[in-house]
């Protein structure tokens, strides 16, 4: 393992040892996932992989730490850090990535804030289940690699089974990380942190954009470049109607991936201000309003950033604004491309934003399931639609075979395309809570696992997929998610 994060200041982590376990139990083990990082040396050590992945077996390579780190939390500023996690190093895969192999519930940690440091098993299960449901809907995400048991009790409103989950990330530096940095009034050590975050992430689009003569300084095109990949992120998971529920500055990573899936759950219904988040009580992070949280969120790296980007103030702050107006055009386009690709139009032409503005006003409308209707006009089954008897969706109909006519040789190519852009099934929430309380409360995992199953590969329109299409209307109406702390 190495060890790169150690190299910066001293005052951005903190050594820390994970909490020892007497009777560990592997739960769940990622093979794929280990494949790819290059851990097949551990296949056949299940002993050893369970002591790793609980904190119990540290190698002279691993040097945990826990990070420092700030962050908005509901738009209120705190100073937050790794209060149940540690970075145990970052693996170098054979494809010569570096990335974070952190555990989570591991233990207290300097930044504890008189927290336990530990998680609960059923959370820890559902960070792995959705963040693979993620990685199967191909949205840039953490990944989760073990889950292990702790055979020990966490207590929240009642005591629960304990776990240690293993999530692997391209990094786990944050928009938190830098408000933090910006706090200690320290230029070097700031730029220190741009400079490391710009290495392993932006490399290649910020020597590009330094190469092209377009006098922008090094660290706008940083910010810039974050900005656009946070952009088109969002844009991904709107087309798949995941809420994140928790897009606090500290849970948004600076590589533009997605993490943190505890109060998260994927819409139903069809409804812009649609919220699950039982902490979420304004509706800050509802389904609609995540573009306008995400830009928010940059505009605080920006404030980070800002003594950095350029000497001269007033160019600082014209450069941020071109880039949060960027922001915008970016977003705009990917989301546009997003969905016109579910319907089966190829990249999004001029008009193409009419038809599917029309389309989600009839869904929320007639609250229309949002994945079953693009199920249905994937598979063409369009007349069991809610809005299907409307006199104008024929027109609707005849404007889409138009376009998709041009985008594609025939309907079968459409199909195809569409089938490619529309899960036939997403982790519903009735499935992941059912999949959960039985893992949780009758101890087994064949619930789980099945869905994971389904869920790993989720454009394959299996006849099983298709089965767990229906959602239960009436038990979602005050379904809540929670953050598991």
């Amino acid at each position: 393992m190495e060890h790169s994060y150690t190299f910066l200041d001293k005052r951005l982590y903190a050594y820390c040892t994970p909490q020892q376990r007497k009777y560990p139990e592997m739960v769940i083990y990622n093979e794929k996932l280990g494949a790819a990082l290059g851990l097949d040396h551990l296949k056949d050590k299940p002993l050893e992989r369970t002591a790793i992945f609980s904190g119990q077996q540290l190698f002279e390579e691993m040097q945990p730490i826990a990070q420092a780190y700030a962050g908005h939390q509901f738009g209120h500023f705190t100073m937050l850090g790794d209060g149940r996690a540690h970075l145990i190093g970052e693996i170098k895969t054979p494809s010569g990535q570096l990335v974070d192999c952190m555990l989570k519930g591991s233990g207290q940690t300097d930044y504890s804030r008189r927290g336990d440091g530990l998680a609960a098993l059923g959370p820890m299960l559902r960070e792995y289940l959705i963040s693979e449901a993620m990685a199967g809907l191909l949205i840039p995400t953490s990944r989760s690699l073990a889950v292990v048991a702790t055979k020990e009790k966490v207590y929240r409103e009642k005591p629960l089974a304990g776990a240690v989950l293993t999530r692997i990330a391209s990094s786990h530096l944050r928009v938190g990380t830098f408000q933090y940095a910006a706090t200690l009034q320290d230029r070097d050590a700031l730029k220190s942190l741009a400079d490391y975050a710009i290495h392993r992430h932006y490399r290649d689009e910020v020597e590009r954009g330094l190469a092209s003569g377009a006098q922008t300084a090094k660290y706008l095109l940083f910010l810039q470049a974050v900005s656009r990949r946070q952009a088109r992120l969002i844009a991904k998971w709107l087309s798949v109607g995941f809420i994140h529920g928790v897009m606090n500055t500290d849970n948004m990573l600076i590589s533009g991936e997605t993490m943190d899936y505890g109060p998260c759950a994927f819409m139903n219904p069809y409804h812009p201000q649609t919220v699950f988040s039982s902490i979420d009580t304004q509706g800050r992070y509802a389904y609609g309003n995540q573009p306008y949280m995400g830009k928010w969120n940059l505009a605080k790296l920006a404030e980070a950033l800002l003594p950095i980007l350029d000497e001269d103030k007033t160019k600082a702050l014209e450069g941020v604004s071109r880039v949060l107006v960027e922001y915008d055009e970016v977003f705009s386009k990917a989301y546009m491309d997003e969905m016109a690709a579910k319907l089966g139009l190829g990249e999004a032409e001029e008009g193409d934003g009419e038809l599917i503005q029309t389309l989600l006003q009839w869904m929320e409308h007639f609250q229309a399931d949002f994945t079953e209707t693009f199920i249905k006009l994937t598979l063409r089954e369009v007349d069991s639609l809610p809005f299907a008897a409307l006199p104008e969706f024929s027109s609707w109909q005849e404007k889409i075979s138009t376009h998709q006519r041009k985008a594609h040789a025939d309907f079968t190519e459409v199909e195809t395309a569409m089938k490619r852009a529309n899960p036939a099934v997403i982790p519903r929430n009735h499935l992941v809570e059912s999949a959960l309380q039985q893992a949780t409360e009758k101890t087994s995992l064949s619930e789980f696992h099945h869905l994971l199953e389904l869920i790993q590969a989720p454009f394959s329109y299996s006849k099983e997929q298709l089965a767990c299409v229906p959602a239960p209307l009436e038990a979602e109406k005050n379904y809540r998610t929670y953050c598991g702390t």
